[in-house]
């Protein structure tokens, strides 16, 4: 496994090189102190693994993890720092591990086998279907099935409540309590508890035809579910959109696929009230991957293509300033008058009678310099 360090102190360098010498299957390819060598580096060089740490002396250890996802989507990503605090910030770009120093000889030969069962199975994707694996789709839906037995066959529409719950937290466990709170919120403590205790018994055995009954996981008044055996759309779509944090010729058709994808809000057809903050989440995100494409696509003079993705997103908020005005200036550089005209009058008149506003001066000044 190729592996780089990032890392402004001298000490610590020398520290994981020593570490990373001990370690079987593992190649060292580069150490570096500052954020632009390692980005120079990993765009010329294959990479698998890359040690970084989150306070970096002139540059931002997060933004930097951000562009070599961006250059390999496939790169591991492990945060060794000092400063625990950021945790919560490095998990937005899904490292593979974050571990606060002093780090163990112990501690990082666990990460190494860890990345190293990842790289594998990467590398070797028609194993997979001589596995159980759950296919989840979340997005404009909630449908779960098997490769092996097909649609997973519901007991009741709680246990398939509990499911997508235990979904969104990403195989993080979580507590009883809070999905009492958030599942069973108008029961009884009591009742609540042994409907949990009923959904969860329940899920297992609609899961056991499919061999997969030992995916969720509960123990210590904790319950999760063990995503090495479940392929999630709604998970795979973040992972992917914020590995494309910059947009450009290289990973432009990649984005192009993985905005396809998107077919709709979270659990779209389900109404689950404990769903709304992640739906708006990854709805968030969505948008931000669709208006990065959109731009870019605008820039390259890919004109239908770009007003193709702008219209969907248009399509889900007609209020919002910032997509109607990309599709706006989308319109104007394709010189189509009939469709500026026509765009204009209905975005103007939606304004003025739903909430009864006029479009931003930008907005306007855009137009009246094409007419």
């Amino acid at each position: 496994m190729k592996v780089v360090i990032v890392d402004d102190e001298p000490a610590m360098l020398l520290a994981m090189k020593r570490l990373l010498s001990t370690m079987d299957d593992v190649e060292l390819v580069g150490s570096f102190q500052k954020a632009a060598e390692a980005l120079d580096f990993v765009r010329a060089n294959d990479v698998e693994l890359a040690f970084l740490d989150i306070r970096i002396a002139g540059d931002d250890g997060l933004e930097l993890a951000h562009s070599l996802r961006s250059l390999r989507a496939k790169l591991d990503i492990v945060f060794t720092t000092s400063h625990s605090e950021f945790a919560i910030e490095a998990y937005d770009v899904y490292p593979l591990d974050y571990m606060v120093k002093p780090i163990s000889r112990k501690r990082l030969a666990k990460t190494i086998t860890q990345a190293a069962r990842r790289q594998d199975a990467s590398s070797h994707p028609a194993e997979d279907l001589t596995t159980n694996q759950l296919v989840v789709r979340g997005l404009g839906c909630f449908e779960v099935s098997s490769r092996q037995e097909g649609d997973v066959r519901w007991i009741s529409k709680k246990s398939m409540e509990l499911f997508a719950y235990l979904l969104i937290n990403h195989g993080r466990s979580t507590s009883k309590t809070r999905i009492l709170e958030d599942v069973f919120p108008e029961m009884p403590l009591k009742n609540a508890e042994t409907y949990l205790r009923t959904a969860a018994y329940q899920l297992r055995k609609v899961l056991s035809p499919h061999g997969l009954k030992e995916v969720v996981i509960s123990a210590q008044e904790q319950y999760r579910v063990d995503l090495d055996h479940a392929d999630v759309d709604f998970i795979q779509f973040e992972q992917q959109a914020k590995a494309l944090y910059e947009i450009h010729a290289s990973n432009a058709e990649t984005a192009i696929e993985l905005e396809k994808q998107f077919a709709g809000d979270l659990f779209d057809d389900k109404s689950f009230e404990w769903a709304a903050v992640e739906r708006e989440r990854l709805a968030i995100i969505y948008d931000s991957l669709a208006k990065r494409l959109a731009s870019w696509l605008l820039d390259q003079k890919r004109f239908r293509e770009a007003a193709q993705i702008t219209r969907r997103i248009v399509a889900r908020n007609e209020f919002e300033e910032e997509s109607n005005l990309l599709l706006l200036k989308i319109l104007v550089a394709m010189g189509d008058r009939q469709s500026i005209s026509s765009y204009y009058e209905h975005y103007t008149q939606l304004l003025f009678n739903e909430l009864g506003l006029q479009p931003s001066e930008e907005f306007l000044q855009i137009y009246k310099w094409y007419q």
